[in-house]
């Protein structure tokens, strides 16, 4: 049910391009080392199309996401390794408040000419507006549209200030923090695209052939990432 919802929410943003003209996922995953370590089931049930933003994955399931996504048509990025990024020909996503390794051969990759090289930024505020521009990234991951559970009691932005900070950014902006059914539509069709954790990383329930919680719950958790 989080898959096809969000997803639903996502056919409506208007389609933006990134690297050598090609479209950006306007759906995305994304992995977190305590919240969802081992994305592989979820990103199963990814339209093809969708991204997977991998943080923190271990190297054998980051293998294993690779393959995955060359085989299902999805956009892998890995998040602060450009290393690990070109060895499973996968985009970089670089953090905020972490280096990223490896960065100097993934963008020496990019100026030569590799089409899977594609590269996205964390932006919390203006260091991260200007990271992205310093290194003419593709696109921004633009959080915390919402409360987070990976932040429980943290600042989020908020429709208003969201739009604000994405727009400034200077380049396409997906939208992520607190994105699920019940808050995707706050944001308009403003966002490149709608990323989240909790509102797609639920594993199916065989008992119930849903998300593996109540429906009632669902709707209240799913807005969670």
């Amino acid at each position: 049910m989080g898959v096809r919802t969000l997803e639903g929410w996502s056919r409506r943003l208007k389609p933006r391009s990134g690297r050598g003209g090609k479209p950006l996922p306007r759906l995305w995953l994304v992995s977190d080392p305590v919240r969802l370590p081992d994305p592989r089931a979820a990103a199963g049930r990814l339209p093809r199309g969708a991204g997977v933003l991998a943080r923190g994955a271990a190297p054998g399931v980051l293998a294993g996401l690779a393959r995955l996504c060359r085989r299902r048509g999805l956009v892998l990025l890995v998040g602060g390794d450009g290393r690990a990024a070109l060895r499973h020909r996968a985009g970089l996503h670089v953090p905020d408040r972490a280096a990223a390794r490896g960065l100097l051969p993934f963008l020496r990759a990019r100026r030569a000419g590799a089409g899977f090289a594609l590269l996205s930024v964390a932006v919390h505020g203006r260091a991260g507006q200007a990271r992205g521009r310093r290194l003419r990234a593709d696109f921004g991951f633009v959080s915390p549209a919402f409360p987070t559970a990976s932040h429980p009691g943290g600042a989020a932005l908020g429709p208003l200030r969201w739009a604000r900070l994405a727009a400034v950014s200077g380049r396409p902006a997906v939208a992520l923090g607190g994105i699920g059914p019940m808050t995707a539509g706050r944001l308009g069709r403003r966002p490149a695209g709608l990323a989240a954790i909790g509102a797609l990383g639920w594993a199916p329930d065989r008992a119930t052939g849903g998300c593996g919680v109540s429906a009632t719950l669902s709707q209240r958790s799913l807005s969670v990432a």
